[in-house]
């Protein structure tokens, strides 16, 4: 397994630009199909899950884990594409939810707890 570095999202973004102008798929490659796409994908990935077990869900055999393999580079590849059309810094992003999910999710609050934060009223 490689350690990502800073810049590989927009090594894999460039990458997908690339290929997708290749193919003259930007036409093709709007938001709205791309979460559509992206949806498609996570739906294809949770097939894998369906009905196991926690247990069974944690030690896939090898077969279902490559499926599961491909499944996940498939969302992460629509999902890079997707943030380069919105023009949204996914690792930014992230990084600014995690932030977020700490004050919302203080430890010695949330430690060991499943339970949703109420939701803040607007």
């Amino acid at each position: 397994m490689s350690t990502a570095t800073p810049d590989s999202l927009l090594a894999l973004r460039d990458q997908l630009r690339v290929f997708a102008a290749e193919r003259a798929w930007e036409q093709f490659h709007t938001p709205k199909n791309l979460v559509m796409a992206l949806s498609v994908e996570v739906a294809e990935l949770t097939e894998h899950f369906q009905w196991l077990t926690p247990e069974a869900s944690a030690a896939l055999p090898p077969d279902t884990q490559a499926f599961v393999r491909e499944e996940l580079a498939d969302v992460l590849l629509y999902l890079v594409r997707l943030a380069d059309q919105l023009k949204v810094d996914l690792r930014m992003a992230a990084q600014d939810k995690i932030v977020i999910n700490a004050a919302k999710y203080p430890v010695e609050r949330a430690r060991g707890s499943s339970a949703k934060a109420p939701r803040q009223s607007t």
